[in-house]
């Protein structure tokens, strides 16, 4: 399962755990990603989507329809 959110794009991201010795660890920033059906009713059928936390509420928000629409925009849906 690919760790980048559907509807937003966002992916895993890299940096450094700085602690107050100032000691450097790399460490990894994971996305909250679940895989979930949603029923589109314009073209009845249903849609697995690796969706974020952020995604979830953008869909909500705006529509399973329109976001869909935003995510093919911007390529981060084919």
């Amino acid at each position: 399962m690919s760790k980048v959110c559907e509807v937003t794009g966002k992916k895993v991201m890299f940096g450094n755990n700085v602690s107050f010795s100032i000691n450097k660890t790399k460490r990894r920033f994971d996305v909250n990603i679940s895989k979930k059906k949603f029923y589109i009713p314009e073209e009845d059928k249903w849609v697995t989507l690796n969706v974020s936390s952020k995604g979830i509420k953008i869909i909500n928000k705006k529509g399973i329809s329109a976001a869909l629409k935003d995510a093919r925009a911007k390529g981060f849906v084919k």
